[in-house]
């Protein structure tokens, strides 16, 4: 954090349309659902074990939102560990549902995705979100018109359920537990980037900006009961963007997955086992390389954050990002419309930034 202190999030004059998005697992499938839901303010995504728009909706929907119980089958059989691939997600039944979803007004227009870079990728030993799964995200995008060549699709690399880095201290590759951190010998996140902007300088030797810990609450206001976001995010601000130099910088929001909150906490029958604190809370938001690459090339990174919540009402105790609609009971809107609880806080983060 910026001098050891909590501080607001800033104002940059960030761009309003050239930013972008990645996340690992629930934080993939949140970058799909922010992504489609806010395509005007994104040029790319990278989507690293996740599975198409509205996944959990596959089958059964009931109007615009499948019953809870059902998106709960849809999302543990479905859009994690299908049993055969024809059981995977329906790649063209979610393309129309992402069609009718815009034609109602609860999401962008579809046809800004035209022209974004996406980077999807799956690891060929995943056993947490199978390969079919990530295949259909490839399917769904070209079907919504995003060009071919502009998807880079890597699914020939023995990575178990992780963001992968070329850090030795990390989890082998092949790994499927967390930290979901796995050192294959490069930065995937650098890939990402790289992918999404084109080429970029080397990624700094040195951090000479500041990875700022801000309020979150601010964000949320009513909706923070049943948000499942914790009270603080992060950001790393380049050391030219905190010095004025760089007009419209360009943001990337990087989704942690499930057990990868800042305050993840084991739940033991439904009350937080604070003995079983990992100690791995900071590794996303540190050590995934996103600050290096982001300081060399002026690039802001934002580290929303969710948090385990098993209270009864909102069953979440991982930690995950919500992508099928543990909100949805409480809100006023659907978990992946733009008024969605997580996605209007995230955009609120951004559109603080881009002010």
């Amino acid at each position: 954090m910026a001098n050891g202190k909590i501080v607001q999030l800033g104002s940059y004059a960030a761009s309003k349309q050239k930013n972008s998005i990645s996340g690992l697992s629930s934080g993939a499938f949140m970058t799909v659902q922010l992504h489609l839901a806010r395509s005007a303010s994104f040029a790319g995504a990278g989507i690293i074990a996740g599975g198409p728009f509205r996944c959990a909706e596959t089958y059964q929907a009931g109007g615009m939102v499948t019953p809870q119980d059902s998106r709960i089958e849809n999302s543990l059989y479905i859009c994690m560990n299908p049993l055969i691939p024809a059981t995977s997600p329906d790649a063209q039944r979610l393309v129309n549902m992402a069609r009718d979803t815009a034609q109602a007004g609860l999401i962008d227009d579809v046809a800004n995705l035209a022209d974004d870079r996406l980077y999807i990728f799956t690891g060929s030993e995943d056993d947490v979100v199978y390969s079919d799964v990530v295949l259909r995200t490839r399917e769904f995008y070209e079907m919504l018109g995003v060009k071919r060549e502009n998807i880079a699709y890597h699914d020939n690399i023995p990575a178990g359920h992780s963001i992968i880095t070329d850090n030795p201290e990390d989890s082998a590759l092949a790994t499927n537990q967390p930290p979901y951190i796995n050192n294959g010998g490069f930065m995937q996140s650098h890939d990402i980037l790289r992918h999404i902007y084109g080429p970029l300088k080397p990624p700094a030797e040195q951090l000479t900006g500041q990875l700022q810990c801000f309020d979150q609450t601010e964000f949320l206001g009513d909706d923070a009961p049943w948000a499942s976001m914790s009270k603080f995010g992060y950001a790393y601000i380049p050391s030219r963007v905190l010095a004025g130099e760089v007009a419209e910088p360009r943001v990337h929001i990087a989704l942690h997955g499930c057990k990868q909150g800042y305050n993840y906490t084991d739940y033991v029958n439904g009350r937080a086992d604070i003995a079983n604190q990992p100690p791995y809370g900071n590794r996303y938001f540190t050590t995934t390389g996103y600050n290096h690459i982001a300081e060399s090339n002026d690039i802001i990174v934002l580290y929303p954050q969710a948090e385990g919540t098993d209270n009864g009402e909102i069953q979440n105790p991982d930690g995950c990002w919500d992508w099928w609609g543990y909100s949805t009971r409480y809100a006023e809107s659907p978990y992946y419309s733009r008024e969605a609880v997580q996605i209007k806080a995230i955009h609120k983060m951004l559109d603080r930034l881009c002010a």
